[in-house]
């Protein structure tokens, strides 16, 4: 009896495996297999080193391979320097970002034509407008536009390669390009509220003509935060919640230095509500991340190795923030309430310095002292700031750096 419950055990097993076998052999699809002489191999063989590079970078070629089982195919391939020294240096920076690995790939696909094009074709036929690869691209390639400078430059059983001058750019990838700049150019909306009394004129306040936070060097600083990825809260509040960054372009022009203490995005998503529901305090937390001088990580490493715990001066008056070596890195603020610097130097210009910490820092007790009143200047003088009012008194106090 045991014998045959054991036989019919294994015989199950048996059929359970031979049947996983043959399951995971239909699923397995053969890739495609491309011929030696084929013109995506000669592609990458040839002379358009920049071109094949990209194609390479973008992932195509698994995909071109599968395309030319099924028909020929066209490649106009910009020459090397079309591709290398021609293009806007933003405009390739965008497409080289992981991100935009789609917009790579739309534009190098745009190159490429479904069918054998060869070069009298091209103007000799009535219709020469041609559909490309790129997928859910409305527009056509003419063979009037394209400028060819090799015809017939590669030619192979199941494609043609054509050499032209320069770059063919598909409006959907420009169009990407535009709305990524568009957003990286943004420029602060100051609310626009009942007029004001200066107090220290006891006149109406007239509004100055603000610093964009598009104008350098504040825009290089936010398209930096943006690009180096992870600081896009902190750039949403200085551009869009506060008019932080108009007012620090306006100081930056007038000469003054910065040094940013930039909480990732980690560190911003902590922040509660309540922590940004009082009126100004978006303004009160970004003040003490602002150090009215000019620091880089080295500078600061080498100080707390030196001196120990060091107070640094802030805008967000009379609070200092303190500074200390820890861990081969610099650490701010104190006990549960301090942040590393992570992300060293991630902006540096001689006048504004960006240093990236994992945390949100805030002083160990909230202090009310009345502010120095700012001397009296007549009524043309142009109104100040509150920044510029904070700047003012640090400076007034005469040294930022004390040691702890």
């Amino acid at each position: 009896m045991d014998l045959q419950i054991y036989g019919f055990l294994f015989t199950l097993f048996l059929t359970f495996s031979i049947n996983g076998a043959t399951l995971q052999q239909k699923t397995q699809t053969p890739s495609p297999q491309i011929n030696s002489n084929s013109v995506l191999v000669a592609l990458l063989d040839s002379h358009y080193t920049e071109l094949s590079e990209l194609v390479e970078k973008a992932l195509l070629l698994q995909p071109l391979e599968e395309a030319v089982t099924k028909h020929n195919i066209t490649i106009f391939a910009p020459r090397n320097e079309a591709l290398e020294l021609d293009l806007d240096p933003e405009f390739k920076r965008f497409l080289l970002e992981p991100g935009n690995i789609k917009s790579l790939q739309n534009l190098l696909l745009f190159h490429m034509v479904p069918a054998r094009v060869d070069h009298s074709s091209l103007h000799h036929t009535r219709n020469n407008n041609h559909t490309t690869l790129c997928p859910g691209e409305t527009e056509r390639l003419s063979g009037n536009n394209l400028n060819i400078i090799h015809p017939n430059d590669i030619i192979k059983s199941d494609g043609i390669i054509h050499g032209i001058q320069k770059v063919l750019i598909p409006k959907s990838v420009q169009q990407s390009f535009n709305n990524r700049r568009n957003l990286r150019s943004i420029s602060a909306v100051l609310p626009q509220g009942a007029p004001e009394i200066d107090p220290r004129t006891n006149r109406l306040k007239k509004n100055p003509k603000p610093v964009p936070a598009g104008a350098p060097p504040v825009k290089d600083f936010i398209q930096t935060l943006l690009h180096y990825g992870g600081y896009n809260e902190l750039a949403d509040i200085l551009v869009n919640l506060t008019s932080l960054a108009t007012e620090m372009g306006r100081l930056v022009s007038e000469g003054y230095v910065l040094t940013v203490l930039a909480p990732n995005d980690e560190a911003m998503a902590k922040l509660t509500t309540d922590q940004l529901s009082e009126p100004g305090a978006p303004e009160q937390i970004m003040y003490y991340h602002l150090i009215p001088e000019y620091q880089t990580e080295e500078s600061m490493y080498n100080s707390v190795r030196r001196f120990g715990k060091l107070k640094y001066d802030t805008l967000r008056l009379p609070h200092k923030v303190v500074a200390e070596e820890a861990d081969g890195s610099v650490k701010f603020g104190f006990e549960e309430g301090s942040a590393y610097l992570i992300d060293p130097d991630i902006y540096t210009d001689g006048r504004i310095s960006v240093q990236g910490i994992d945390g949100v820092l805030f002083p160990v007790e909230d202090i009310k002292v009345a502010p120095k009143s700012a001397p009296l200047v007549g009524g043309d003088a142009k109104p100040w700031s509150k920044i510029e009012i904070l700047f003012s008194i640090v400076f007034d106090s005469g040294g930022v750096m004390l040691y702890a």
